[in-house]
């Protein structure tokens, strides 16, 4: 067994006393590898900008921050440091909520009456008048429609045509309906009344929902929304640049 002597000068502390010192014996612990800076990419709601100034404003170069707004995309986003590779983004978008979606109103989606019958039958809770629902359950299930068509076709002597068509739907569908559903992602109800379009094509029926109010309305509320937020954010972080695009 070999022996190892080591001179070790015991440095003293204020009072004059040693300091103590612990030696280990064996194989140090391996270091860890230094990791690169993490990119921090957030994406929320449209208030997501706001909520992350909030609590870290103090933390801010507010000079080497930006936010850029599209307002026909309904988004906004955040950079810090905003020449850094490494740079933190925080983006908020005015999303169209799940029950608009479901629900298909204002879009190309198309319904068979007994689909749709059922489907309003599962979310009874949106309507706004519960004996409505019911009628309309009641209605698509036994959807009657009456088509009326008018053909004419003529061909005359010296090469004129006339060639017209015109279709007639009578159906047992009410006019318009209401619903107490939230247009965006995070927000309250609203009422917005409701029509079906019909379309026939021969035995084939498909029916989708339209809403001139809820088109109005998400206008309305985009710009409302957008400059809400921004208001919130220069009264908190004043120098941080907006840019409209």
């Amino acid at each position: 067994m070999s022996e190892n002597k080591i001179n070790l000068v015991v440095p003293k502390d204020y009072n004059g006393k040693p300091i103590e010192v612990v030696l280990r014996e064996g194989k140090a612990p391996v270091a860890l590898d230094p990791k690169e800076p993490v990119r921090i990419a957030i994406n929320g709601t449209i208030d997501a900008l706001y909520r992350w100034i909030e609590k870290r404003v103090e933390l801010i170069d507010q000079k080497k921050a930006n936010i850029i707004v599209n307002r026909d995309r309904m988004a906004m986003s955040l950079s810090i440091n905003e020449t850094d590779y490494y740079q933190t983004k925080i983006s908020g978008v005015l999303q169209e909520s799940k029950e608009m979606v479901e629900f298909g109103i204002n879009t190309d989606k198309k319904w068979e009456p007994i689909k749709l019958s059922q489907f309003f039958k599962m979310h009874r809770a949106f309507f706004k008048d519960k004996s409505e629902n019911m009628m309309l359950v009641s209605t698509l299930k036994n959807f009657k429609a009456k088509v009326n068509q008018d053909i004419e076709r003529s061909k005359e002597e010296n090469g004129s045509k006339v060639d017209n068509y015109s279709q007639v739907v009578d159906s047992n569908l009410p006019k318009s309906f209401k619903l107490n559903i939230p247009l965006f992602k995070g927000f309250d109800c609203e009422e917005i009344e409701v029509e079906i379009y019909a379309d026939v094509d021969g035995r084939d029926v498909s029916l989708s929902l339209v809403s001139a109010g809820a088109n109005e309305a998400i206008e309305e509320y985009k710009n409302k929304v957008i400059d809400e937020q921004l208001k919130h954010i220069r009264l908190i972080a004043p120098d941080i640049v907006i840019i409209e695009i």
